[in-house]
């Protein structure tokens, strides 16, 4: 539940009594868009649902304690990197210890004291937002800009569990430049740089869905994870890339497939088992790849486990 519509940082605060709430939203003020929850399970749900930035969060509550609350959020893929200070009324030695132990950054004690307060959720909002930039920069690729391998391979990773939890499909396109290698041997390097430059914004561009991946896997191939998609899917998306590629028309006098750059692309929708691993799906994908290429270049081959 919101407080108010404040334009910045994003703050929830849980303690089962609301004038202890009240108390901190006036010591934060308008600066903040503030949350709030009077129990552990509220608390756990709004934090799941809204990302805060910060969690305020008192011990002492009926059913979930502050510690178990902390645990969870510090168990949870989508919660784990959110600050939780603990705001408390009386601590020990132990008790500290426990909660820096669990993942918590800091402690405040009440009585509260405004300034301190202030000081400490800022100064911990300021560290949290230069993690969040390095995190950023390294998930992307430093000449391209899009996503990087190491975040493809997370997410991957990640979509593989869910759909095979859910049972749905998961697509994957791979694509190559075609004579990729001629072209930086015709333009030289810097020309080749701006290429895959101009590729990938085509590319990231023609994502419709926010759920949907563009990558650079490496050298010049690129990457598209689809979660939720099936071969007719697969079939509109594939053809999509591979046009915005044709009509970018990047000269390119030294194909042998025409004279501007093309993509040849490679994929494959299946339903991930348990027993398989995110491996088969860049085996199928890749194969594709290579018949791809072997039937001509600049066209997509799609594959179905």
């Amino acid at each position: 539940m919101s407080l108010d519509s404040g334009t910045n940082a994003r703050v929830l605060i849980v303690d089962d009594e609301p004038g202890n709430i009240r108390i901190l939203k006036e010591i934060l003020g308008n600066d903040f868009q503030i949350f709030f929850a009077t129990d552990g399970e509220k608390a756990l749900e709004i934090a799941s649902a809204e990302r805060p930035d910060i969690v305020l969060l008192d011990i002492m509550m009926p059913g979930i304690d502050g510690f178990e609350v902390c645990r969870r959020l510090k168990a949870g893929p989508m919660t784990s990197a959110i600050p939780v200070i603990f705001v408390t009324a009386s601590i020990s030695e132990d008790d500290e210890a426990k909660g820096l132990e669990i993942g918590a950054i800091d402690y405040i004690t009440k009585p509260l004291r405004p300034a301190i307060v202030n000081i400490r959720v800022r100064n911990h909002l300021e560290l949290k937002k230069h993690r969040d930039m390095l995190e950023k920069l390294s998930t992307k690729d430093g000449l391209t800009g899009i996503a990087n391998r190491r975040f493809f391979d997370t997410m991957l990773e990640q979509e593989w569990r869910r759909s095979s939890r859910s049972r749905s499909s998961l697509g994957l396109i791979m694509m190559d430049i075609d004579f990729f290698k001629q072209y930086n041997d015709h333009y030289g390097h810097l020309m080749g740089d701006r290429c895959l430059q101009q590729v990938a914004k085509r590319l990231e561009e023609s994502m419709e869905r926010s759920t949907d991946l563009i990558a650079r896997y490496g050298g010049e191939e690129f990457v598209c994870l689809l979660p939720e998609t099936d071969l007719e899917g697969l079939e509109l998306i594939g053809q999509k890339l591979r046009q915005v590629i044709v009509e970018s028309a990047i000269p390119h006098e030294v194909s042998q497939v025409a004279d501007h750059i093309t993509v040849s692309l490679g994929g494959v929708s299946l339903k991930p088992t348990q027993s398989g691993t995110p491996s088969d799906l860049i085996q199928l994908a890749d194969e594709a790849l290579y018949q791809a290429k072997s039937e001509g270049r600049n066209c997509l081959i799609i594959r179905a486990d």
